[in-house]
């Protein structure tokens, strides 16, 4: 029996242990959020205060805040002069101030960014403080993109999440070969370019585009760059052939704008109310658009007259001419020299027009002609080894190119 009663109470203690066992809970624990580190401090370590430059504020005013007086101002700002000048800073412009974390908040740093890349640190640890120069690390990352335009090219790359910026250097390398108020939606593209990023994260902006094509009135246009002349370093941008995508003249005298009157030999004037030929091409942009001129020449002639308003008349050669009419504002004079895309002008609405717009002519040994019909000269391609080495470097890209677009 005694024996009987032992080996009830194990038995007890085993189903005891088991429902200890049943009851003990997994904790979770929870990875330690990281320190915030910016500027090379820890936040942990300081007592912070982070804002932006307002109307009214100055470094001294900001400083005195600090419970700095205004002759320690004064040799702060005497000191630090030839590194970082106060006045340089601007309105909106996000500065940040490192104190310490006991009772007297001493302000230690004080750090200014002009920009999100670059920034300044006065140290005020010492009697005498001291001010450097910093650059955030950058770092960048190719970026393939490609699909059919659904809008505007700045819409497309908008939606895309990419700096709309990087249109501007896309319509910079076609301007001579795409006229892009003519892309349709449903045209295909492919882009290979580089993103930059400040401390790996913050994203800043598109650059270095690697390769790039569109379709363009049922025509695949590729761009690749490359250098022939290995000394001077200068980038031009050419076909899959070699050829030069840099014609004698640009599409158009306007980015991302409109045309809102064609040339024609029979057209209703909208302010004269008669009808009469239209020798020339309007687009239509908002007023202070600047105007370029399409090539590079001579100014021949400026001025004003009641039918063209401000107009500015470029020569390129013995052979052509254009010129841009209604500006609101002439920015060359006679006799200067003018480089392709240099401004010119500005979109006004001078003389008789109904609207901000700029009538684009040209002439051809003499005659005025539709720019638009016009098969225009264009730049000489690549000859020899330098052609051969460039087609050599463009094979891998053009292949990634034509898988973006299933070409």
């Amino acid at each position: 029996m005694k024996r009987i009663g032992v080996i009830i109470l194990v038995l007890l203690s085993i189903l005891s242990c088991d429902k200890k066992a049943d009851k003990v809970e997994t904790k979770i624990v929870k990875p330690k959020k990281a320190d915030k580190v910016e500027f090379g401090f820890n936040y942990a370590d300081y007592n912070v205060i982070k804002d932006t430059i307002k109307k009214g504020d100055t470094f001294g005013t900001i400083i005195q805040s600090q419970n700095i007086g205004d002759q320690k101002i004064f040799d702060i700002v005497n000191n630090v002069r030839d590194t970082f000048n106060v006045r340089t800073m601007r309105y909106h412009k996000v500065y940040t101030l490192f104190r310490t974390k006991d009772k007297t908040n001493k302000l230690q740093y004080f750090v200014y960014q002009p920009d999100a890349l670059n920034y300044y640190v006065i140290d005020l640890r010492d009697s005498i403080p001291v001010a450097y120069k910093k650059t955030k690390p950058v770092t960048y990352k190719r970026k393939v993109l490609g699909g059919v335009l659904k809008g505007s090219l700045s819409e497309t790359l908008g939606n895309q999440k990419v700096d709309v910026g990087l249109a501007s250097q896309i319509t910079q390398i076609f301007a001579w070969s795409v006229d892009f108020f003519k892309l349709k939606k449903g045209d295909r593209y492919g882009l290979i370019f580089n993103e930059r990023f400040i401390n790996d994260t913050v994203y800043d902006g598109a650059e270095d585009i690697e390769a790039a094509f569109f379709e363009y009135k049922g025509k695949i246009v590729y761009a690749f760059p490359f250098i022939q002349d290995t000394a001077s370093g200068k980038v031009a941008y050419y076909d899959e052939d070699g050829k030069t995508l840099r014609n004698f003249f640009l599409k158009t005298p306007i980015k991302f704008s409109r045309i809102s009157s064609r040339f024609t030999s029979n057209r209703f004037h909208p302010v004269q109310k008669t009808w009469k030929a239209h020798k020339g091409t309007d687009y239509a942009a908002p007023s202070g658009t600047p105007i370029s001129s399409t090539a590079s020449g001579v100014i021949e002639r400026t001025g004003y007259t009641a039918g063209n308003g401000n107009y500015v008349k470029v020569k390129h050669n013995g052979t052509y001419s254009t010129q841009y009419l209604h500006m609101s504002r002439i920015l060359v004079r006679k006799g200067q020299q003018v480089s392709q895309g240099q401004t010119i002008g500005l979109v006004g609405s001078t003389g008789l027009a109904t609207g901000p717009h700029v009538c684009y002519r040209f002439w051809k040994n003499g005659v005025q002609v539709d720019a638009l019909k016009l098969n225009l000269p264009s730049g000489e391609p690549m000859v020899g080894k330098n052609k051969e080495r460039f087609l050599r470097e463009i094979e891998p890209l053009k292949r990634e190119l034509d898988s973006i677009g299933n070409l």
